[in-house]
């Protein structure tokens, strides 16, 4: 499912109450749409095949704001209604006959489905893409809510020849059809219909091929050819050992990860076709500061858990999201080693002990709980199962859970029973503590990590004797430095007692030349020391933009003086994909007297320019914040700021709406906003209207 993104830290879960019909079972659909994106209108057809299993005189699909054209059973017109909602077909259907369900349809899509780039001038950034997972698939196909109905589908989908289709299942070919080309796709496994997806754009495709011999297609936009291997590093890695760990084949025909623009979330399971954010797509310094494999590893093994066995509701989503992170930290261990796993099981405890110290702990079984619920204590919960049942056992365990739901879908008591097979052992006590209980068991889990990791019990040792030793903090630090070769360790040292460290050990972390040291160095560093300035300025050369945007900055306040030299030594760094380098560069670059002033309006207009829609929404977040704090908007930022109101991210929606109240209350920009009314779409018209009468 969707996994965290970058600084949208915790998401609410999703949770599906659709309707059940138990008397039928729909096992193939056939679907074909044909697509046009500046209409942002979907004309489709599907013809189901189902299996009735008890005489029943109704059937119905989920069709959110589906125009039906025809419906037809066994090829025969059929009474219908349709409430917007729901298609209800009402015909007697006999027990244990198999029947053909025909629906065409007109769909205009307000959810599920994004429509980007069709209206401006930039060449090759136009996109469609799906987003089914808690808006539903049923917003641009007659098809089920209810995860319980798995469907064999295959689609056909018709575009514009010069852009690529990707979708789910096997590309079992292409034909030229009324100036159009026709893409088919066959999966040969049933799957719920949320999984669904498409993506079509301007794409170039990498094939590589598992161990076990599975196609694995990466894409990317033609200009980004470079950036290829630094973002999909390690996924023939993570994918072969996911199936050796496993143990289960991996279940779908091929695997393809996509990346679009403005994507909703860090990425998306759908079967065999994982979309993510192309926020993610980077090269080898990003790769350095944060990059792709979490996620990557996260989705991928959704395609075992959650796609291939799936929830029944939301009470076991735990067996999504929670073995999806568990998985994706086992892969990095494997990669990273084993440190790097215990790290990051102790910043999760952190997490989830501050929740429960607010009092606001959540149940594993709870469907409202938080991502940080569901992803973090569930993978947790994994951790101990593990330990408690032994590994051969838990693996077993694993195997046997998958083979017996595989394609179906299970309950937390599905697989604790199995478990419980498998070992022999009554597993209520776990299930009470970490499936049922709200409160987090810190206590339990710093006891395990002591046991477990090495670097966690240096540094609860270190932790235990600043607090009742009389030596000094340097000292304590200095003896367990000098013992360990963790950078981890060390970097964690450094971010909680920077404030303790001398001169002269900043001096030797320096001068050690690690990017991860340093790094922390730079994160942790506020006032800076004169003594150190030509080490602080060092940091501005380092293979991490992390580093350099921390350090660009901090220079520019510590040393006024030397501002003209820090900003020519950072000139022309982009940073990561939101630019975070080179916006606070042409803000520092206005803000510097007397730099470059033959260029100053150049500069102002290409940050103000980064608030236009033809940007990735993290590029224009970062814009409004820098222009909102040092030079303010133009009407051309408030027009794309009122634009950004409509976004379908609702993030950066709730960002832009919560800063243009802000500017309402502000009487200059109130009237501004209302002279610009006459230049805005019938959407923005309404809601600007709304608050200027409300305000």
């Amino acid at each position: 499912m969707k996994y965290v993104f970058l600084f949208l830290l915790v998401q609410s879960s999703f949770v599906a109450f659709a309707q059940h019909q138990d008397k039928v079972d729909f096992i193939h659909g056939k679907v074909a749409i044909q697509i046009a994106p500046k209409t942002k209108t979907i004309t489709g057809s599907v013809a189901y095949k189902l299996k009735v299993l008890q005489k029943v005189d109704t059937v119905f699909l989920d069709a959110q704001n589906i125009n039906t054209i025809e419906v037809k059973l066994n090829n025969k017109k059929v009474e219908t209604t349709n409430n917007g909602e729901t298609i209800v077909v009402y015909k007697r259907l006999k027990a244990n006959k198999t029947y053909t369900l025909d629906i065409t349809y007109t769909a205009n899509p307000k959810q599920a489905v994004y429509f980007l780039g069709w209206t401006d001038d930039v060449a090759g950034n136009e996109q469609v893409w799906t987003q089914g997972q808690g808006k539903y698939t049923s917003h641009w196909l007659p098809s089920f809510d209810d995860m319980t109905e798995k469907v064999e589908y295959d689609l056909d989908i018709s575009f514009n020849k010069n852009y690529e289709v990707i979708a789910n299942g096997a590309l079992v070919g292409t034909k030229e059809l009324d100036g159009l080309r026709k893409w088919s796709f066959n999966m040969e496994n049933p799957m719920s219909s949320y999984l669904l997806a498409f993506v079509i754009g301007d794409y170039h495709r990498k094939e590589i091929v598992s161990h076990t011999g599975i196609p694995i297609d990466l894409y990317h936009y033609p200009s980004d050819s470079l950036l290829v291997e630094p973002t999909y590093r390690y996924t023939k890695e993570i994918f072969d050992f996911f199936e050796k760990e496993i143990g289960v084949a991996y279940p779908w025909q091929n695997y393809k990860q996509i990346p679009v623009r403005d994507f909703l979330y860090a990425g998306m399971e759908n079967t065999g076709t994982t979309v993510f954010s192309d926020s993610y797509v980077m090269d080898s310094i990003a790769f350095t500061d944060r990059n792709y494999v979490n996620v990557n590893a996260h989705e991928m093994a959704h395609q075992w858990f959650g796609d291939f066995v799936t929830e029944v509701d939301g009470s076991s989503h735990w067996l999504h999201e929670g073995f999806a992170t568990y998985y994706a930290l086992l892969a990095e261990k494997e990669l990273f080693g084993k440190e790097y796993y215990y790290w990051k099981l102790y910043e999760s405890a952190i997490q989830l002990q501050e929740l429960s110290n607010k009092n606001k702990g959540e149940a594993l079984i709870d469907p409202k709980a938080s991502s940080l619920t569901f992803y973090e204590k569930g993978a947790w919960a994994l951790h101990v199962l593990k330990y408690q049942i032994g590994e051969e056992s838990f693996r077993k365990g694993i195997q046997q859970y998958l083979k017996k739901y595989g394609f179906k879908n299970a309950t937390i008591d599905d697989f604790i029973g199995e478990m419980e097979l498998v070992t022999g052992y009554d597993l209520g006590i776990f299930r009470n503590k970490w499936l049922v209980d709200q409160e987090f068991p810190f206590d339990v889990a710093k006891k395990i990590l002591i046991r477990e990791s090495e670097d966690l019990n240096t540094f609860f040792k270190i932790q235990r004797e600043m607090m009742i030793s009389s030596m000094a903090n340097e000292s304590i630090i200095k003896r367990f430095w000098n013992t360990t070769k963790s950078e981890m360790l060390k970097a964690k040292i450094i971010k909680t007692y920077y404030k303790s460290l001398s001169q002269d050990f900043l001096k030797e972390i320096f001068e050690t030349k690690n990017v991860v040291l340093r790094q922390a160095l730079a994160v942790s560093a506020g006032q800076l020391p004169l003594d150190l300035k030509s080490e602080y300025e060092s940091l501005l050369g380092d293979d991490s933009y992390i580093t350099i945007e921390e350090m660009l900055y901090k220079l520019w306040i510590n040393y006024p003086n030397e501002r003209v030299k820090y900003l020519n030594k950072t000139k022309g760094i982009i940073g990561f994909s939101n630019k975070n380098i080179r916006l606070l560069w042409l803000s520092l670059a206005l803000l510097t007297k007397d730099f470059e002033p033959n260029n100053t309006n150049d500069y102002y207009v290409e940050l103000s320019g980064y608030t236009s829609p033809v940007y990735s929404y993290e590029v224009r977040q970062l814009a409004f914040q820098f222009l909102e704090q040092l030079i303010g908007f133009s009407d051309k930022n408030l027009l794309d700021l009122v634009d950004a109101t409509q976004h379908h991210s609702w993030q950066f929606r709730k960002y832009t709406r919560t800063l243009l109240d802000q500017l309402l209350e502000k009487k200059e920009y109130r009237d501004r906003i209302g002279g610009l009314r006459v230049k805005l779409n019938e959407e923005e018209l309404r809601y600007i209207s709304n608050k200027l009468i409300s305000e």
